[in-house]
């Protein structure tokens, strides 16, 4: 098998690994009574359409096809191995902020029923690890497909989501949940610790 290979298939696994530890979340976070969707509509739709193009079908007809091949160059065994690594780190993420988010995770913008701040584990020092972990998941693709197109458009499509998107969002939550909400805004970052 060669090393492109290996990557794809590496790529393709972490995606379907995902997909895989979303589901019982899912399932449980549709039977909970939403308060408030007045956020999902046709520009958060875009947006989500946008990130699933650069995270999912981009980089799918590459890894299947190897289009567009001019855009194409060698992968190094260091660049695999280290995306093989952020790759894991990513699902290890996104199944903990799943977890402690439990029936208040949405794909959307919206607050559920009863909805709880949630301020430790994960969300302690990050007030969105979730995206965090979204981050990670593109930038181990950038390092597990080596095509100047297919590589880079995760951080592209989920990149333009975050910034459109992130304001909203703790807007949202600051008309949900007031000073509790600002207090804990102030002494965290908003996906890297300490930095953002």
């Amino acid at each position: 098998m060669s090393l492109l290979t290996f990557a794809k298939i590496a790529w393709a696994v972490g995606v379907v690994s995902w997909y895989v530890l979303r589901i019982p979340f899912e399932r449980k976070a549709k039977r909970q009574r939403v308060a408030d969707a007045r956020h999902r509509n046709l520009r958060e739709m875009i947006l989500l359409s946008i990130s699933t193009l650069g995270l999912g079908i981009i980089p799918a007809i590459y890894a299947a096809t190897g289009f567009p091949r001019f855009a194409a160059y060698p992968p190094t065994g260091l660049q695999v191995v280290a995306g093989v690594v952020v790759f894991a780190g990513s699902l290890l993420l996104f199944w903990r902020t799943h977890r402690q988010l439990g029936k208040y995770w949405s794909v959307t913008l919206e607050i559920k029923d009863k909805h709880e701040l949630i301020t430790s584990g994960v969300y302690e020092k990050v007030r969105h690890p979730m995206y965090s972990a979204f981050f990670l998941w593109a930038l181990a693709q950038l390092l597990l497909l080596p095509n100047f197109i297919a590589g880079p458009a995760g951080l592209i499509g989920f990149g333009i989501l975050f910034f459109f998107r992130v304001g909203r969002e703790e807007q949202m939550m600051r008309e949900a949940f007031g000073a509790e909400y600002d207090a804990y805004a102030r002494r965290t970052k908003r996906v890297i610790p300490g930095l953002y």
